[in-house]
């Protein structure tokens, strides 16, 4: 009985359909799924009806970029309403933002005499929360580049000519956001953001929970988040950060978070649910 809680799809950067991912969990055998697309909640419904079909367990969420101190971190809400009026106002603002900045990135490519088209890009990504990985499998599928590592490495990194800063909004922000919207904030992949230090600052902001369990983290750093989760009365989370492919399979399942994490989650939210609507 285990939980992948860090998926993506095509309605941002992932390359599967809801109903694509979630064959893929059934066949890794998982018992409950999170969808955490970027700036978005729209495949939230698809997904949710797929595991139905399929007998697995769905938490609806999303991944916000945050700012912390000057650093980009990334902000996981599980349990969202995805139907919450606040939530879809501010996504719809993030999303305006990463469609300004495929213009731009686009244009710096040009500049450098690379003839790509926005067009290209936009018809390619088909979402509302399109992203550097769009722009790179257009260099790719256009012939500018011969692989996605290739594209990162020549143009997209950060410090390459068609770097541009991602929009973000404080941490803090973020969390509040997630907790106006119902759902539960945990930091993602601290191990990749090098975030420790904010931990026990957006701690104290409401943060709920620590993705200690990532593809990239090492087992040591699982146990250190793990550490960290136990000492600051964080829940522990962990996932694939599945994207589609990669390198010939998905990633999704290989990371496995066992079930009993994922009810210590679902009983904070209905905790916090209950005492929602009892205050005081």
């Amino acid at each position: 009985m285990f939980a992948d809680l860090h998926l993506h799809t095509h309605f941002s950067d992932g390359t599967f359909s809801p109903e694509e991912l979630v064959n893929h969990a059934s066949r890794a055998g998982l018992s409950t799924i999170a969808l955490t697309d970027h700036d978005t909640v729209e495949g939230c419904d698809r997904t949710a009806r797929a595991c139905g079909e399929k007998g697995i367990g769905f938490i609806p969420g999303t991944e916000l970029t945050g700012e912390f101190e000057n650093h980009e971190i990334h902000l996981l809400g599980y349990y969202l309403d995805t139907t919450h009026v606040g939530l879809l106002s501010e996504i719809l603002k993030f999303q305006k933002v990463r469609q300004t900045r495929i213009v731009e990135m686009v244009s710096r490519l040009n500049r450098l005499g690379i003839p790509l088209q926005t067009e290209v890009v936009f018809k390619l990504a088909n979402c509302q929360s399109p992203g550097r990985p769009h722009v790179a499998r257009a260099l790719v599928q256009e012939g500018f580049c011969s692989s996605l590592d290739e594209a990162f490495d020549r143009f997209l990194k950060q410090s390459r000519p068609g770097w541009v800063p991602k929009f973000r909004i404080s941490a803090f922000e973020a969390v509040d956001l997630i907790h106006r919207a119902g759902g539960l904030a945990v930091l993602a992949h601290p191990g990749l953001n090098r975030s420790d230090d904010a931990i026990p600052v957006l701690k104290g902001a409401g943060l709920d929970g620590l993705e200690c369990f990532h593809t990239k983290h090492s087992p040591s750093a699982s146990e250190h988040y793990a550490g960290l989760a136990r000492k600051y009365d964080l829940l522990i989370t962990g996932g694939s950060d599945c994207h589609g492919m990669s390198k010939g399979k998905p990633l999704i399942g290989t990371v496995k978070l066992p079930m009993e994490y994922v009810r210590l989650m679902n009983d904070r939210q209905n905790t916090t649910r209950i005492s929602s609507f009892n205050p005081g």
